[in-house]
């Protein structure tokens, strides 16, 4: 746990620092008035949003002993518990990844796939970027690593097909999981959209109460426009689970809170950097105490 929590502190250091210039050395049970609005523009700043951060902010001061703890405390409220996925009775759990250019999709997909190899279980990947050679050939190379197996098929081949070959091969070949990519699109795409409406469609003929969970990878950088993508893939796609990456190469780690409030969605990952070990479950006490910078403490 500690190696975990160290990781994750330091994949959070630029949205901690934020907020500690702006609460540089209070005494955490006498905090005044320009003390607060320090802090909520801080949360503003980390991307938490205006309106959750007034909110935040309103229901602490509230509280007997308001302090950067009872913040805290109010933090690790609004954050869903993320319950158990729903894995089948039988057959292989199907995973359906989604999500726009450029958020690490691709190698998050084989992260996972390596850990799930390490829990033992069998792999397989369809690899339905079938747009983009350079992704297949990249998938490719963390599924050999991990010891999985994978389904492609030749460039510019039907999205869909893929993933319906992918799901059948699982069903018929017992694997314990099965993990199924998709391209990076952009939301305002209706055709591209379209087209993953499409691919969820056919995963649910392959196999009847599949895809059991949507995962969507979310880039932690791109605040505000992450709250959009998450709206309208939800629509089409039935996200029912978030993995936020890249939340060490910016200073708006507030955007899992957001996220959490306004779509009640379990973060099941969070990525803070390019290895392995980076891409971890989400732990929300974890995640809180990461985040805001201890009494005292100063940005560098």
């Amino acid at each position: 746990m500690s190696s975990f929590f160290s990781r994750l502190k330091k994949g959070l250091a630029r949205s901690r620092e934020g907020l500690a210039q702006l609460m540089p050395g209070r005494n955490v049970e006498a905090l005044s008035d320009a003390d607060w609005m320090d802090i909520e523009d801080g949360l503003i700043m980390a991307d938490c949003g205006g309106e959750l951060t007034a909110s935040l902010i309103k229901s602490v001061r509230k509280r007997r002993g308001a302090s950067v703890e009872a913040l805290k405390s109010s933090m690790l409220e609004m954050l869903p518990v993320a319950g158990a996925m729903n894995e089948p009775k039988s057959g292989p759990f199907v995973l359906l990844v989604v999500g726009v250019n450029g958020t690490g999709k691709t190698t998050t997909i084989g992260k996972l796939a390596t850990m799930f190899r390490q829990q033992g279980k069998t792999v397989l990947v369809g690899a339905g970027d079938t747009f983009r050679a350079a992704a297949v050939e990249q998938l490719a190379v963390w599924v050999k690593r991990a010891g999985a197996d994978m389904v492609r098929q030749h460039e510019g081949a039907d999205p869909a097909a893929v993933a319906f070959d992918t799901v059948q091969r699982g069903m018929a070949r017992n694997y314990d999981v099965v993990i199924v990519d998709t391209a990076g699109r952009v939301q305002t795409d209706r055709g591209l959209m379209d087209e993953l409406a499409k691919v969820r469609r056919v995963i649910a003929k392959a196999c009847p109460d599949a895809p059991h969970e949507v995962w969507q990878v979310v880039d932690g950088g791109t605040g505000q426009n992450a709250v959009v993508q998450v709206e309208k893939f939800r629509a089409v796609a039935g996200t029912s689970g978030l993995i936020v990456t890249k939340l060490d190469g910016s200073g708006k780690g507030g955007i899992v809170l957001q996220l959490s409030r306004k779509f009640g969605l379990p973060i099941r990952y969070v990525g803070v950097g390019e290895t392995l070990e980076d891409l971890m479950p989400f732990d929300a006490e974890a995640f809180v105490t990461g985040l805001l910078p201890t009494p005292g403490e100063r940005a560098d």
